[in-house]
C-alpha cells in the first residue's frame, strides 16, 4: 500500500484514483492526520507500506525522520516545480527520491521498485524464485521462460510475498499490501480466494505448489 501526504485533497484523491487502475491500494492524509496516524498506527499495519509520498506539506522535510521512527518504507518527495536548493535539502533530510509533479504512478512504481532492490540487491532487476521470475513495475511474472498472465490481485500478492522472502506473513498483512489499511468494503477473507486461485495456477505451471501456509501463520513461498 502507498501513503500519500499533501495538504490539498484533490492531490491525495488524483493519485488514490490512479493508483487503484494500476491494482495499487493507496491511502491520502493531510498532513495533521498523518503526523497523528504514523506514530500511532500498529506495526503490523505500517509493514503493509511499501512507500511514502510527499508532496506539499508545511516543514516536510522533518517528515523522513518521523517516518523512520516507525519504518524503513521508501520515501519519495513529490515537488510542483524543479529548484536543485529544495532537491538537495529533500535528500539531505532523508527522502529517497524527488520526483516532479505531475508524475506517473507507474514510474512512480518503477522508482520504489529500484530503491527496494538497492536495499536488497534482486538479480537482474526482479526476483527468480526457482523457475519463476517476479517482476515489480507492472508486468506479469515469467515461469520456465515464459510469460505467466495473472489477475492484479494475485499479481500483487506473489510481489507480496517475493518481497517478503524468509518471513511469514499473515492473511491482514497481505489484505493491507493489496486493498489498503481502509477499505471497509472488502472483506478480508478475499484473501483467501485470491491465493486459492493464485496456488491452483502455479502448481498447474510448475507441477508443485511454491506457497507454503500454516494456519495461524501465514504464507510465504517454499524455503522459508
Amino acid at each position: 500500500m502507498f501513503v500519500i501526504v499533501d495538504e490539498r485533497e484533490i492531490v491525495t484523491s488524483g493519485y488514490a484514483s490512479r493508483f487503484k487502475k494500476e491494482g495499487v491500494s493507496s491511502t491520502g492524509f493531510c498532513p495533521d492526520e498523518f503526523r497523528e496516524w504514523v506514530g500511532s498506527v500498529a506495526e503490523p499495519d505500517l509493514g503493509a507500506i511499501e512507500a511514502f509520498l510527499i508532496g506539499d506539506c508545511k516543514a516536510r522535510e522533518t517528515y523522513p525522520r518521523i517516518i523512520r521512527e516507525r519504518s524503513r518504507a521508501p520515501v519519495i518527495a513529490m515537488n510542483e516545480m524543479h529548484s536543485l536548493e529544495q532537491t538537495l535539502d529533500l535528500f539531505a533530510a532523508g527522502v529517497d527520491d524527488v520526483v516532479r509533479k505531475p508524475v506517473h504512478v507507474r514510474e512512480i512504481l518503477a522508482r520504489v521498485g529500484a530503491i527496494q532492490r538497492r536495499a536488497a540487491p534482486i538479480k537482474e532487476q526482479a526476483a527468480i524464485v526457482g523457475e519463476m521470475k517476479i517482476f515489480f513495475d507492472g508486468r506479469d511474472p515469467e515461469i520456465k521462460g515464459d510469460t505467466f498472465p495473472l489477475p492484479r490481485r494475485e499479481r500483487r500478492i506473489l510481489e507480496h510475498l517475493v518481497v517478503n522472502r524468509g518471513k511469514r506473513v499473515t492473511k491482514a498483512q497481505i489484505f493491507n499490501a493489496i486493498y489498503g489499511l481502509f477499505d471497509e468494503h472488502v472483506e478480508e477473507n478475499v484473501v483467501e480466494s485470491h491465493m486459492s486461485k493464485l496456488r491452483k495456477k502455479l502448481r498447474r505451471k510448475l507441477g508443485y505448489d511454491p506457497i507454503d501456509s500454516k494456519r495461524y501463520l501465514g504464507y510465504c513461498l517454499s524455503g522459508c
